[in-house]
């Protein structure tokens, strides 16, 4: 089946990205959220990305960004990916893809049976899909919770595009969970912290190694 590719998202320092890096991760993610203690600033992530090695794809999360603020981003942090993990629609996604040529996934909560059409939707237009857990009413973060969804609901499904398994995913279960849903890429970020925002070399480790 070949290995199965690691994406770290919310790193903050030029350690973590060596860790990500030394782990064999595939994907290093620097989080533009300000309510999430994973936030960086274009300047703090630029720093970050000249320090990744070439192989490493750099993906950018954002949450409901507008125009601006991805101009920005683009312009100042050297990077392979952005993430729409807020309520864009499909327009949008497009939009985005379009305006800056570079591949969009984009993430989609899932709880029940009821959210999976969304998944479909969202694989005509964005180049990758994120399927993590849907966030608790209330919540101030859309992902990044350690929440994890049932993973039966996505066991085996295909969609149109290459899609990554996110949500309360640690090194514990990680296998179990691509067993059960032959996901062939995961994320990760609560899950290798030893607190909010601190990244665990140890635990990146581990997680890459369960992961497969």
């Amino acid at each position: 089946m070949g290995q199965v590719r690691v994406k770290i998202c919310g790193l903050r320092t030029v350690a973590d990205v060596a860790a990500v890096a030394a782990a064999g991760a595939a994907y290093a993610g620097f989080v533009f959220f300000e309510r999430s203690p994973r936030h960086l600033s274009v300047a703090q992530a630029a720093e970050l990305a000249l320090a990744a090695p070439v192989g490493l794809a750099k993906v950018a999360l954002v949450v409901d960004a507008p125009d601006a603020v991805l101009d920005a981003i683009v312009e100042g942090v050297p990077l392979d990916m952005l993430q729409l993990h807020g309520h864009e629609t499909p327009e949008r996604v497009a939009e985005v893809r379009a305006r800056y040529g570079l591949p969009v996934m984009k993430a989609v909560g899932v709880a029940d049976e009821g959210d999976l059409a969304a998944l479909f939707d969202y694989s005509t237009v964005a180049d990758q899909i994120l399927v993590d857990a849907k966030p608790p009413k209330g919540s101030a973060l859309p992902g990044g919770n350690g929440l994890s969804f049932d993973w039966r609901l996505v066991a085996q499904r295909r969609w149109l595009r290459p899609w990554m398994l996110a949500g309360g995913l640690t090194a514990e279960n990680v296998a179990e969970a691509v067993r059960l849903t032959n996901a062939r890429q995961v994320d990760v970020s609560s899950g290798v912290e030893s607190a909010p925002g601190q990244k665990d070399a140890g635990k990146i480790a581990a997680f890459v190694r369960a992961a497969g």
